[in-house]
């Protein structure tokens, strides 16, 4: 399959045209328009400083239903406990920033970023991009960030400074998107920590679908509060 190269317009070719690796274009930039225009499609940045921006749609995709998330005995427990406090929206621009310095096996470097950063950090204020937040006696120690449109969350990137700190939050973001039915999560790249939380593998062509039916509503935009 061929690699398209974006034009000055912000419109992206059909992701099923994507190749194996789910690369479908490169190029582009990263505006407000862009990205929700790749997001209600199917498509997402993710490429490493000093590339071209890179845009992807995988096959298989990993969502994450809110209803079959798994939370194991020991992170009930720890959530009962009370030990973390838990917030949203309160330090999006921390929690991206502290997404790009966390270190991660075989990976090296970051794909969040600084251009990344800017631009979800806009997205955040305009109430697209949101972020769950894990705290230890007032100190941000976990927590994730992604992009919300219509009835759909597309989970971005997560970090933890503690044990279970970054499970809180994704619990707390699986609590928050049943509270307000939302139709799944997108974990984007099938990873076995994610499965093993719940998410499962989607062929694309059935993911484009219930991402379609996800657009038709209107989705909640503005700043984000934990009830």
């Amino acid at each position: 399959m061929p690699v398209y190269r974006l034009p000055n317009e912000p419109i992206f070719p059909d992701p099923e045209l994507a190749e194996e690796g789910g690369l479908i274009a490169i190029g582009g930039d990263l505006t407000t328009e862009r990205l929700v225009n790749a997001y209600s499609t199917g498509i997402f940045p993710w490429y490493s400083e000093g590339q071209p921006i890179l845009w992807f749609s995988p096959d298989p995709r990993m969502i994450l239903l809110p209803g079959k998330f798994k939370r194991s005995k020991s992170l009930d427990r720890v959530i009962h406990s009370k030990k973390f406090d838990l917030r949203i929206d309160s330090r999006f621009s921390d929690v991206i920033k502290a997404c790009s310095r966390i270190p991660r096996p075989g990976q090296e470097g970051t794909w969040i970023t600084d251009d990344m950063i800017d631009a979800y950090i806009e997205l955040h204020h305009l109430g697209i991009a949101h972020s769950f937040e894990t705290y230890y006696q007032d100190e941000l120690i976990g927590g994730l960030y992604g992009v919300s449109l219509g009835n759909a969350f597309f989970g971005e990137s997560m970090f933890h400074l503690q044990r279970d700190a970054s499970k809180v939050a994704l619990s707390n973001l699986v609590s928050f998107c049943k509270q307000h039915g939302f139709h799944f999560i997108d974990a984007q790249v099938p990873t076995d920590h994610l499965a093993s939380l719940g998410a499962e593998e989607m062929p694309r062509p059935e993911f484009l679908k219930r991402l379609a039916v996800a657009m038709e509503f209107d989705g909640i935009i503005g700043q984000w509060r934990h009830e």
